[in-house]
């Protein structure tokens, strides 16, 4: 058992692949890693390890996204004009903020989570945002966060020694030991070709619009907050003439990539 290393193992999760002796030490791991013991059904499976079920996995992967795409297409919120108007001046308003703003149809996880509003009196944005955590396995999501709030200032409850929640503190141990100097934040590059996945770091002491503006978001900001001596194959995309030729290369190409993994995580 890899939770508590004393009983022979009985079960295996489905989702992480960690073994466990009982129900006890079950419910321990998922708490731990917050993981929901759900198999994840599109993981990666090297061609020599392809099998009849995963085939079939796939194809029944696929036929539940048509259900689900379906059941979106007939749903009567996808014809509201009220909805059509309120997201068409989301994007309008990113636009003149220099973000590329991009939503999802109705059904989709992420379009349903979604709670960005915009202000017409202040002016500005009340982001939905969700904070990652790697190295200790958590995520937040916060809501209502004005754009024009430090990122510094967002991470603060979190990873601040002082100022940070004592039970969240604890959880993300890792990272209010360690140096604020070693955190860095960043976030992922959408439409690149998906084995070629690459990070913008942000600036923590800019605020949040600043960190958006020239950048594409799919319904709403992700953040991953990382150590930089233990982010290991995260690759930050550097500003330089090479990369900016590669990154525009391969944006065509990968849009429908991107559209693609957006579906299969939406299921």
């Amino acid at each position: 058992c890899e939770t508590c290393s004393k009983e022979e193992a009985k079960y295996r999760c489905p989702r992480c692949m960690k073994y466990s002796c009982s129900l006890l030490c079950v419910k321990k791991h998922k708490l731990a890693l917050s993981c929901n013991g759900v198999r994840d059904k599109t993981a990666f499976v090297p061609v020599n390890e392809f099998t009849d079920l995963n085939l079939l996995s796939d194809y029944r992967f696929l036929e539940d996204v048509g259900r689900t795409a379906d059941a979106a297409a007939r749903h009567p919120i996808v014809h509201s004009p009220s909805t059509k108007k309120l997201l068409y001046c989301l994007r309008n308003k990113a636009r003149r903020c220099d973000i590329d703003l991009r939503t999802l149809p109705i059904g989709f996880t992420k379009r349903r989570e979604n709670s960005t509003t915009f202000n017409f009196t202040e002016k500005k944005f009340y982001w939905h945002l969700k904070l990652i955590f790697p190295h200790c396995h958590a995520e937040y999501t916060l809501k209502g966060v004005p754009d024009d709030k430090t990122l510094a200032d967002i991470l603060k409850p979190y990873i601040d020694p002082v100022e940070s929640d004592p039970v969240v503190c604890q959880r993300l141990k890792t990272y209010t030991m360690s140096p604020q100097s070693d955190v860095q934040i960043l976030m992922k590059i959408e439409n690149r070709k998906q084995n070629s996945i690459r990070y913008n770091e942000l600036d923590a002491s800019r605020s949040l619009l600043d960190n958006l503006k020239g950048k594409i978001i799919i319904e709403y900001p992700t953040l991953f907050v990382v150590l930089k001596t233990l982010k290991n194959d995260m690759v930050v995309l550097r500003q330089d003439a090479s990369e900016a030729a590669e990154s525009s290369d391969s944006e065509s190409s990968s849009l429908s990539s991107m559209e693609e993994g957006e579906i299969r995580d939406s299921s």
